[in-house]
């Protein structure tokens, strides 16, 4: 995607001289003292491999030992123990931040419609010690209103730190999870809630009001509702056989108890039951195991580098997909930093915040973000819109400097007086501390990563995954700069490619074989709730007991082992 540079043509000439002579006598120096040739080596390598000659054989990582991935730490083969170990680990450290609401009001737009503004105060933040004991208390708590282990108990609400607090609540006292996202129907939300025979639900006052008091009716095996905020004595008609309780009364009430060992889950039960938004029919839930969980986010937290207690993640997408709920999971298993958001909050330009206070991000100023392309779009129309707005000659220069370090990323090297001079008040829109940014959900366009590659002055990698494999599938390499792929597969799995003879597909195809993508390893869950003629459709398992997933999607392998998806 090249800009236009709209600056006269002397000036042109002489700002292409310099940078090129500002290349010239600075490149030998910078090649050799800033690590490009290493990063360079690392870009162009070969990242994956077939196991056999055969050619529907699986590729693997180079980086996988003699077997797959499938532990963050030794011994710790459940998400309660993997908690456990990092609160042991970080116990004082910022875990879970929360930023305080200093006012509200309503903006009457031009048109006449009205917008709630927010102004928001700084990140308050739960160490992890604190976090660790509050869903303690909470999963006692669940325990004494009568929640069993398990038994189903769901969860429908917005990303925040209750949320992750609920889930580790869950996975300490082996209450298997069933999640549901916030923008699903009414019917679909009561065929999860009824096919999982829940009888208590953790949810938030708005989705209570909104979403759940029309369905009540529907779902006569709930019992018990839990706030995660507001309060439980408002004047709202129940049904008779249903209690609303506040999250605190509950963590109150579990704090009260008598201190003892809760059951241990054992790492193939039921962690979470996820159910998939669908594009057609009822939703599905997803049987995630808690060894499903640990592959995935083990093969995810090998692909980022120095992943540590020194990054700060931003979470705003829904936590009841696994793409969010994978990767707030690796940063607290590493000691990140988890400060929430939402995308109505994210930047100074979002909808809520009143104009002239800082968005989540310049507060939170995060390492590490996950992204939807539809996030970042928005993010390319901020920028793009503040180009626009500039004179003639700042955005002949902003052109100048972007197509200059397109060229320059091609080649696998950086321009780092360019990122300090041209793209510093770019890169605070996100903060100014990006480091990593991972795109997932849906593919991401060649142009738009590498806007943000160019604009954000960090890493942009593409990754693919589904609900079925925990997220987990692949990540491209952050020295890798190439665009349009998805990367090698991570060290938790193997990826082979199926012929597809009626759309021409073959695993024998030159250069790059292509083919149905399955993805095998101890990340691939363990089926469809109550559906076994569907799980039995698209999971397999092979002659050596490993499960495979038939993804429906059609990819090819590219000679350095990197993945792209094609159909």
């Amino acid at each position: 995607m090249q800009m236009k540079e709209d600056i006269n043509p002397v000036l042109r000439y002489i700002l292409h001289f310099f940078m090129w002579l500002y290349g010239v006598v600075t490149f030998v120096p910078w090649f050799l003292l800033s690590g490009a040739r290493d990063r360079q080596r690392k870009a162009t390598r070969v990242k994956a491999m077939p196991v056999t000659a055969d050619p529907s054989g699986p590729y693997r990582s180079v980086d996988t030992s003699s077997s797959l991935a499938s532990s963050l730490y030794p011994g710790c083969d459940t998400l309660d123990k993997v908690f456990k170990h990092a609160t042991e680990l970080f116990s004082t450290k910022g875990c879970l931040g929360t930023r305080e609401v200093l006012s509200e009001e309503d903006e009457v737009q031009p048109n006449g419609k009205i917008f709630k503004k927010v102004i928001l105060g700084q990140y308050n933040w739960m160490s992890y010690e604190e976090a660790y004991s509050a869903a303690s208390n909470f999963g006692s708590g669940l325990s004494a209103l009568g929640q069993k282990p398990r038994s189903n108990i769901a969860i429908f609400c917005e990303t925040r730190a209750e949320w992750i607090i609920s889930a580790q609540a869950c996975f300490m006292y082996n209450f298997p999870l069933v999640t549901l996202y916030a923008t699903l129907g009414g019917p679909a939300i009561a065929h999860g809630l009824n096919e999982t025979e829940v009888t208590h639900i953790i949810t938030s006052k708005e989705l209570l009001q909104t979403k759940l008091m029309n369905i009540l009716p529907q779902v006569p095996l709930l019992q018990h509702i839990i706030l995660v905020d507001g309060s439980s004595s408002q004047q709202t008609a129940y049904p008779n056989n249903i209690t609303v309780h506040t999250m605190t009364s509950v963590q109150d009430m579990g704090a009260q108890q008598a201190k003892k060992q809760p059951p241990s889950p054992l790492p193939h039960d039921i962690a979470v039951i996820m159910y998939t938004s669908g594009s057609t029919g009822l939703p599905k839930g997803v049987m995630i195991s808690h060894s499903n969980i640990i592959a995935g986010i083990t093969g995810m937290a090998q692909r980022i580098p120095n992943l540590g207690e020194t990054d700060t993640y931003i979470g705003y997408l829904p936590l009841a997909h696994v793409l969010e709920l994978s990767a707030e999971l690796v940063c607290v298993s590493r000691g990140c930093r988890v400060g929430y958001s939402s995308p109505q909050t994210l930047s100074d330009q979002s909808t809520k915040i009143k104009k002239g206070s800082k968005g989540d991000a310049s507060e939170l100023q995060p390492t590490l973000m996950a992204a939807v392309p539809e996030i970042m779009d928005r993010i390319y129309k901020n920028v793009m819109s503040k180009v626009a707005a500039m004179s003639p000659v700042q955005k002949g220069l902003f052109s100048l400097a972007y197509n200059y370090k397109m060229k320059q990323i091609s080649r696998g090297y950086s321009t780092p007086l360019c990122d300090r001079i041209v793209f510093r008040k770019v890169r605070k829109l996100l903060g100014g501390k990006m480091r990593v940014l991972l795109s997932g959900g849906a593919p991401l366009s060649a142009a738009t990563q590498r806007f943000m590659n160019i604009c954000f002055c960090c890493p942009v990698g593409q990754g693919y995954g589904l609900t079925e494999t925990c997220g987990a599938g692949t990540i491209t390499e952050m020295w890798d700069y190439s665009t349009g792929r998805v990367g090698a597969p991570l060290v938790c799995c193997e990826i082979k490619l199926k012929n597809w003879e009626e759309g021409g597909y073959f695993n024998t195809d030159e250069p790059c074989p292509r083919g149905e993508i399955l993805i095998g390893g101890p990340n691939v869950t363990m089926g469809y709730y109550k559906n076994a003629q569907k799980t039995k459709e698209d999971f397999l398992v092979d002659g050596n007991g490993q499960r495979w997933f038939c993804t429906g999607d059609i990819g090819e392998f590219h000679p350095d082992g990197c993945l792209k998806i094609i159909a």
